[in-house]
């Protein structure tokens, strides 16, 4: 049975910094907590001000609502490239979602 050598892999391993990088991903999360009030706020006033000057009174509320799922958004797409990034590193690397291919079983 011949031997078949693993593939190696397209980049190597990032240096761990330690505690700086635990800093920067706690951060990152801390973030979420902020960025939900902050577009909300942002929408609210962005449509207190366009009804103000086209003499509306809907644009308020769906300025609001449009705050609100943009915020939503950032922090589902922050949440899971968090969790991406804590998985551990035994990811298949040719694609296939198989693992190696030159593995007979």
């Amino acid at each position: 049975m011949p031997f078949h050598r693993p593939i190696p892999e397209s980049k190597p391993p990032e240096k761990d910094s330690g505690a700086f990088r635990s800093y920067v991903d706690a951060e990152k999360l801390i973030q979420i907590a902020f960025v939900l009030p902050a577009t909300v706020f942002i929408g609210w006033v962005l449509g207190w001000w366009a009804d103000s000057h086209l003499h509306q009174s809907w644009i308020e509320i769906a300025g609001a609502v449009f705050g609100c799922i943009s915020g939503l958004t950032y922090m589902i797409r922050t949440a899971l490239d968090a969790e991406k990034k804590s998985r551990p590193g035994n990811k298949p690397q040719n694609g296939t979602e198989k693992g190696n291919t030159d593995d007979p079983s």
